[in-house]
Formats: C-alpha cells, structure tokens, sequence
C-alpha cells in the first residue's frame, strides 16, 4: 500500500491539473470568439484578486485569479463573466461591431460551444500520442476463464464465449466490456452471447466487487467473473489514431452519462459525487505514481470538465446553448427577465451541489466520523 502524498503536493498536482485544463476550456471560447470579431475585456483562469496579469495590443487583460476554480472569458457586451447580457442600450456603437451579443445566434452558439469542445479535443490528442506510443488496448472479448461461483457461472457462460454486446452497449473489446460492467455493481443487464456463430441473449445480476486502491482506499465495481486470454495492445495505423481516439473518448464520456444518469435513478449512490477535494486528492495521488499517470488523468478530468459543461444548466456551457436554440427556433432571444431568474436558479443549484459533493470528500476521507469520536 502506497502512503498518501503530502498536502503541499496535493495542492500543487491539483493547480497543475486544472489550470491547463481551464486555460484549455476558456482558450476555445477566446480563439472561436476572436474568429467571429468578438471582442475579449478579461481572460482569466482562477476566481477572486487577481495575482498577476498583463493586457495585450486588443485590450484584454490576462489574469490569474487566487482561487483556482475555474476561470472565465468576459467577452464585451457581456455584464459578467457567466456572459449574461448588458443593458444593451448601454453599448457604444463603436463596440457594438464586437460586442458578444450583437452576434449572430449561430456564431453565440459556436463561441459557447467551443469551451467543452477544446476539452474533448485535448482529451482526444493525448489518447492519440499514447495509442501511438504504447499502443491501445484490443483485448478480444472471447471468454477464456469463467470463475466459480461467479455471475456469469450461474448464467452458463463458458470458455470461448464472445460477448458482443452488454447493457445495450456494442462490446468490441474485452476493454469494453469491463468498462460497462465497472459501473453497474449488482445491477441485472443483459448479455448477448456468441457461441459458435449463434447469439444468445442472456439477463445477468452482476456481482458487487469491493476492492482498494494503491492508497488504500476503498471502490466498488460490478463483477462479471470472467477473464479473458491475456491483455492485448496494439498501435493503430497512423490514419487511425484519430478515429480511434474519438471512439475512446466518446467511450468515456458515454460511461460518465451512464454514471449520472444511475445517480439520478437512485441506482448509484449520491455518496459517489465528489467536489474539489476529491478531485484534488486523486490528482495529487496520480502525480506521485509517475508523468504517465498524471497525463492520463488529465484526459479524463478534461472529458469530465467538457461534460459537465454541456449540462442544459443556467450558468454552464450547456444552460447558454439551450438559451440559444430556444432563440434559434423561437426568433427571438429569451427575455431577459427569464434568463436572470434561470441564471439565479442555475447558480443556487451548482453551489447546493458543491456544498454536497464536498460534504461527501470531507465524509470519504473520516473528517465526520473523527468529530463524531471527538464529540462522543
């Protein structure tokens, strides 16, 4: 078991994990802005006093801010950094031409959009530069062990097997089937089975797996009970690596909107969203297993920065494009007694639900269980 890196190096792996990634998100909305002849007042990564910071040729004052949270790009015609609108009327005509809300609905929508779109593309080039390297994992989904006792004992899986599909989920590659099955712990899918050129279609409760990390520290995943001949990594083609990286990105993303959507259900516990701290600590546990495994997780948190962002949320990416189809379809723009109620609504929902998953690190690490001690 591997001790728990030091806070100081938590604290610096966790600043060297978002910043880029931030920096990243608000860079896509900056670039594609740029290309529409939006004009940019601030471009920040962290919240709060600015620490240091420049203005460049255009106006726009760089900045880093104290609080590494995220950032934002205050683009002009814009009354704050969620790029909820001025007063129009209160823009000059010399800065109509770039103001923000003066654009087109289609070019609002593209610069928007351009922020989880960077994140995915950083998660995809990074996929890429390890398929190229190391390869990508091809494990065939061919049975060779079937455990005793196991869930897929008791539903007659043998050896030879090729599972092809699972949870409604086309399954390529032994990767993938674990990667669907992880995420159901004793949750019943169904299995479509290939044995001997004929398909058969089997329904399987799958088993509850606890296991612990290198720090210790404990997980749970669903548990089929087979294993497959030996793990298999290939290089793809050069033309490949980029379709092959999308697929894999879009894999994850896939497995993170089947872990929300589960939450929601009441299929997986709400014990399972975790806030900053969580996401500090795993980044400051990441680093200290080596370069390799820091970038790694870099693609993931960008895949998840990206999805979070496409929420339909007031506040988010997600919230201000759904704004805009809605003016797209309607020919107008939403009003803007509508959208102020919906920002407040979006901005009391996101900090309730930084308020929880943080209350969820503070329980996962025992901070309530030492007070409950100290108390009793």
């Amino acid at each position: 078991m591997l001790a728990q890196p030091p806070l100081w190096f938590v604290i610096v792996a966790f600043i060297a994990a978002i910043g880029p990634l931030v920096f990243i998100h608000e860079l896509g909305h900056y670039l594609v802005a740029r290309w529409c002849g939006v004009g940019a007042e601030t471009f920040s990564i962290g919240f709060g006093r600015e620490i240091i910071g420049w203005t460049d040729k255009q106006g726009t004052r760089w900045k880093i801010g104290w609080l590494p949270l995220g950032g934002y790009v205050k683009f002009v015609g814009d009354m704050n950094p969620a790029s909820q609108a001025a007063d129009l009327d209160q823009v000059s005509e010399a800065d109509r031409a770039r103001a923000f809300q003066f654009k087109p609905v289609w070019q609002r929508f593209l610069i928007v959009l351009a922020g989880p779109l960077a994140n995915f593309l950083l998660a995809i080039a990074i996929f890429m530069f390890f398929f190229a390297t190391f390869g990508m994992p091809r494990t065939p989904a061919v049975v060779e062990v079937v455990q005793s006792g196991s869930a897929a004992a008791r539903v007659a899986l043998a050896k030879g097997d090729r599972i092809v599909e699972a949870a409604g989920e086309t399954i390529t590659s032994f990767e993938d089937l674990r990667r669907v099955v992880a995420i159901r712990p004793g949750q019943r899918i169904d299995l479509a089975v290939d044995r001997g050129g004929s398909i058969r279609t089997v329904a399987v409760t799958l088993a509850r797996d606890r296991q612990v990390d290198e720090f210790g520290q404990p997980y749970e995943i669903g548990l089929l009970g087979v294993m497959p001949i030996g793990r298999v990594l290939e290089r793809p083609a050069l033309g490949a690596l980029l379709p092959e990286a999308v697929r894999y990105t879009a894999a994850l993303t896939g497995s993170m909107v089947d872990g929300l959507g589960q939450i929601i259900t009441g299929a997986r516990s709400t014990k399972d969203l975790g806030g900053p701290l969580k996401m500090a600590q795993i980044a400051g546990q990441q680093a200290s297993l080596g370069p390799f495994e820091f970038i790694q997780l870099l693609a993931l948190f960008s895949i998840n920065l990206g999805f979070i962002n496409l929420l339909p949320i007031p506040m988010l990416d997600g919230g201000h494009l759904l704004f805009y189809a809605a003016e797209a379809v309607r020919r107008r723009p939403v009003s803007a007694r509508a959208q102020d109620w919906a920002f407040r609504g979006g901005l009391a929902f996101l900090l309730a639900l930084l308020l929880f998953a943080t209350a969820n690190d503070l329980a996962s690490i025992g901070l309530f269980d030492r007070l409950g001690r100290l108390i009793g």
